[in-house]
């Protein structure tokens, strides 16, 4: 088995990437297994540009294949906020809570037609010093005026996908795996892995 290395200590991320990795033919471990690693500074302009770093940082760090990603919701009424500062919109340390209600409250009275949005996730893997891959995915929506449900995680009780009646937070976690943002791109990312492993097996 090949050892991955998942780059995040977020683990309502980890929890989905290693649902939606689930059945490759690698050992997918997390940064538990290296404690005392310093996070990464997400100070990139773009979310394929945090995650490359990111993984990049990684690997240079473990020695491993590493996968990261970052995820953006992009709401076009406010220029494409909060986008790459979506997990710290209400400041450093917000927690989820206080994202939702900053953007709700910047999206007050904002009619629902003018409420389209869309998360992105940006998946890079890095799997040696050479080489990279950075692949993404979308899910459109509109941002709900409150929120709806309790599962998920960050924005999800607040963002409606197109086409469904639920919000992420009222989603189960098989449904939302199957259309997330997260999920096409992980879904492409496999693709990219199975390259790579056979070429590790070979």
């Amino acid at each position: 088995m090949t050892k991955i290395l998942l780059a995040t200590n977020n683990k309502d991320k980890l929890r989905e990437l290693q649902v939606i990795l689930n059945g490759l033919p690698v050992e997918l471990v997390t940064f538990e297994q290296f404690p005392g690693l310093p996070p990464t500074v997400e100070d990139a302009d773009s979310l394929e540009e945090n995650a490359l770093k990111k993984a990049k940082e990684a690997f240079r760090r473990t020695g491993l294949p590493a996968i990261a990603d970052d995820t953006g919701l992009e709401v076009p009424y406010l220029n494409g906020r909060p986008g790459v500062y979506s997990s710290r919109y209400a400041g450093q340390g917000a927690t989820y809570a206080d994202n939702v209600r900053k953007l709700l409250k910047d999206l007050r009275g904002v009619p629902a037609r003018r409420r389209g949005a869309q998360f992105r996730c940006a998946v890079a893997f890095v799997p040696d010093q050479r080489s990279h891959h950075v692949v993404e995915g979308v899910c459109r929506g509109t941002i709900l005026e409150s929120a709806r449900g309790a599962n998920g995680f960050g924005y999800d009780p607040i963002f409606l996908p197109s086409g469904f009646g639920q919000s992420f937070g009222e989603m189960d976690a098989a449904l939302k795996n199957t259309i997330s943002h997260r999920a096409l791109a992980l879904q492409r990312l496999k693709t990219v892995l199975r390259q790579y492993l056979s070429g590790v097996d070979r």
